[in-house]
């Protein structure tokens, strides 16, 4: 099977798919044969990723979808089963810094926001999305952490708080999976030029960080079929210094 193949007809939701990790992510699957579910809030971003994506000869699904809506989210499994009938790659990417402030200064209402987008809204595609990924023969789940998860800074409260429970929510699906043809795993990008991190750190020089693209391959490797592993979390940092792929 040559690489333009190996993921052809499987189906691959991604969500923050209009810019940064998730678009360059949906561009390799969809360079690589797959359909792709593009889930993002902003139309123009997905119109124009659409037209990259057609650009390689591939077809996309868009979705144009605030992960916070609770009752159009839960909507989203019923409705891509109703179109494809199973789904194969779940790539949970969509994400937001929120506030960079003393804990104790945080407003109710962004607390709330960041917990939602980050954690809350992945904890409803577990359950909307669980039983289509049951139906394929190896579904693969790439939950997008972030190195704040472990490294808790000053003033990065809600965002750490919220990749800290993303990756208990992962590692507990997987273990949930484990006797199932579901595979759930944890990606820290770590360093990436993407318009969040030009946000929390505004002095930085982008071109000293790894480009979007450059992590397309650790992807397409934990959604391989052939990748076993579950309930883990591979850095993106030391898998581009160990020259992939991920250690065995």
């Amino acid at each position: 099977m040559t690489p333009a193949e190996r993921f052809k007809d499987r189906i691959v939701v991604v969500t923050g798919a209009s810019r940064g990790i998730g678009r360059e992510a949906a561009l390799a699957f969809a360079r690589e044969g797959a359909h792709v579910v593009a889930v993002a809030r902003t139309v123009g971003g997905l119109e124009d990723l659409d037209d990259e994506i057609r650009k390689v000869g591939a077809n996309a699904t868009l979705v144009q979808l605030d992960l916070r809506d609770a009752e159009k989210t839960d909507a989203l499994g019923p409705s891509l089963y109703q179109r494809f009938g199973r789904i194969d790659v779940l790539v949970a990417n969509s994400g937001i810094l929120g506030p960079l402030s003393p804990l104790s200064h945080v407003k109710t209402e962004d607390w709330l926001d960041v917990l939602n987008t980050n954690l809350t809204a992945n904890w409803r595609l577990v359950r909307t999305l669980e039983p289509l990924l049951k139906l394929s023969s190896a579904g693969r789940v790439i939950m997008v952490s972030s190195g704040a998860a472990r490294h808790c800074r000053a003033y990065w409260g809600p965002y750490s708080v919220s990749k800290a429970g993303l990756e208990a929510l992962a590692r507990t699906w997987a273990a949930e999976l484990a006797s199932t043809p579901v595979r759930v795993n944890i990606v820290n990008p770590g360093p990436v030029r993407t318009a969040m991190r030009a946000k929390a750190f505004p002095g930085e020089d982008p071109s000293t960080l790894a480009d979007p693209k450059d992590l397309a391959p650790l992807f397409l490797e934990l959604a391989s079929s052939t990748f076993e592993r579950t309930g883990e979390r591979i850095d993106y940092p030391q898998w581009r210094m160990t020259g992939g792929p991920v250690a065995a």
